[in-house]
């Protein structure tokens, strides 16, 4: 297998985790998208923010291919090393959503770039590690990303299902065995009487 395959894979890959993350975000409203849905304050929008951060980290500063500059293109806030905790984990009221999701959008164009003018086993540095393990490869990035990326989208299907209801992998696949609404709450009622008897009986 080819760099050139590899790399293949991995975008496609990170590019199915990128789009099923900005789906989440159709028809909902703003409160929708930036409200916090669990005790740590886990929101859409701010999902979306962070992996902006993580790509424009990765595989701009980490490579020398930093996307912001202080002279044409200053960085946010939220992103510079002063950044308060969990700035990039939420939207504040002046950020809109169509700023954010943009910025994502860029960040893929960036970290597309990266990935096509370095080879796998390029070394870039890590600025936020340790210095002891700071230096990485082009590919265990990329294999990170796609690895995080995913993982917000899942954190987002399930923010977006206890929002609205809408579940599902994608626009046009929702990648769940077939069933209407009553189905659903059938197969709920039966696991949460499972979980009863399983309770009941310890």
């Amino acid at each position: 297998m080819t760099d050139s395959d590899m790399k293949s894979d991995l975008l496609r890959y990170l590019q199915d985790a990128r789009d099923a993350l900005l789906w989440k975000l159709d028809g909902l409203s703003e409160y929708d998208v930036r409200r916090p849905m669990t005790p740590t304050g886990t929101n859409l929008l701010g999902l979306v923010k962070h992996v902006s951060g993580v790509e424009l980290g990765y595989f701009g500063d980490t490579f020398g291919r930093p996307f912001f500059d202080e002279a044409s293109r200053p960085a946010p806030a939220w992103y510079r090393e002063t950044a308060e905790d969990n700035a990039d984990m939420w939207a504040t009221p002046e950020e809109t959503r169509e700023q954010i999701t943009g910025l994502y959008r860029q960040a893929w164009q960036h970290t597309d770039a990266t990935v096509a003018e370095l080879p796998l086993d390029a070394t870039g540095l890590v600025p936020w590690w340790p210095e002891e393990r700071r230096q990485v490869t082009l590919h265990h990035v990329l294999v990170r990303v796609l690895a995080d990326t995913q993982r917000h989208a899942g954190h987002a299907d399930i923010l977006r299902e206890l929002t609205d209801g809408a579940v599902g992998w994608k626009a046009d696949n929702d990648s769940l065995p077939p069933g209407d609404a009553t189905s659903w709450q059938n197969h709920h009622d039966r696991l949460e009487r499972a979980a009863r008897e399983a309770s009941d009986g310890v």
